[in-house]
């Protein structure tokens, strides 16, 4: 009995070490990212395609332009986007799974209708579509990304509730005359704001990867901007050329961050909830 609760306790140990080192260095990055826009953005023929050396630990690019300063930056604007991104979708996840919960039978089928439609488009091909339909640039990815990543959670969310309704207190509550919207209110909520929470760090990852996705193939944000998308699309015309670190460090940056992203989410959700820790 010690011996499990003594591991559990570490295993959450660790969570929360995991997770604040998460939080430090996409915050460092973003930090930096935002410092050194203008700086990644300098152009200097005098030494352009230098190997990666001490002064240039990312190597320089065909422009002369600093790699480390660019992917940085690029790295900042992807996360910015995600929370942004993620955080809207979240939001309508919680609301339509609210809903298709508790408004009805025709509210539900509408909801779960529209989940299954949107699940059943190819995702890249959707979030092109709507990126495109909404002029490209920043706006078409945040609202592209924004409105195809909502269904999953909006279906873990729907599900729950309709857990919740069965509940004693739930019931009891319904009885004593209070509303659907005070019943949500005051009863739901609080018991779904740890899969809310988890749910909406877990959306940033895959934010993140189709923001980088439908910006490496020329939907996204404008050729000017530093974003990692960009950044590798034009390195693979270099590739053949030897200017290997033009597209090496800047895709290890995303993995890694999209892997702290997702490590972090896994963490939150082992703090949030005791019972999802392994034994």
């Amino acid at each position: 009995m010690n011996c499990g609760l003594r591991i559990r306790l570490n295993q959450r140990q660790k969570a929360r070490i995991l997770l604040v080192f998460s939080v430090i260095f996409l915050t460092v990055t973003v930090i930096l990212g935002i410092c050194f826009h203008d700086a990644a953005m300098v152009t200097d023929f005098s030494r352009k395609n230098l190997a990666p050396c001490l002064s240039y630990p990312f190597g320089t690019d065909w422009l002369g332009r600093n790699m480390f300063y660019r992917t940085l930056t690029g790295l900042s604007t992807s996360i910015l986007i995600g929370v942004l991104a993620a955080g809207v979708s979240a939001v309508m996840a919680l609301i339509l799974g609210i809903c298709a919960a508790t408004l009805g039978k025709t509210a539900d089928s509408v909801i779960t209708f529209v989940i299954d439609m949107v699940m059943g488009i190819p995702h890249i091909l959707l979030l092109i579509l709507i990126s495109y339909a909404m002029g490209k640039g920043l706006k078409g990815v945040i609202v592209g990304v924004a409105l195809t990543h909502w269904t999953s959670l909006a279906r873990l969310i729907r599900g729950e509730v309709l857990q919740l309704r069965e509940s004693e207190y739930i019931q009891i509550a319904a009885k004593l005359g209070c509303s659907k919207w005070q019943i949500a209110r005051k009863h739901m909520l609080p018991h779904l704001f740890p899969q809310f929470v988890v749910g909406l760090v877990l959306l940033f990852p895959h934010a993140i990867l189709h923001e980088s996705s439908i910006t490496f193939l020329g939907f996204g944000l404008s050729t000017e901007q530093p974003a990692i998308g960009i950044i590798l699309s034009e390195s693979m015309r270099y590739l053949i050329m030897g200017k290997w670190w033009l597209a090496v460090f800047p895709g290890v940056m995303l993995v890694l961050t999209v892997v702290l992203f997702e490590k972090g989410g896994t963490a939150l959700r082992q703090i949030l909830d005791p019972g999802s820790v392994h034994k």
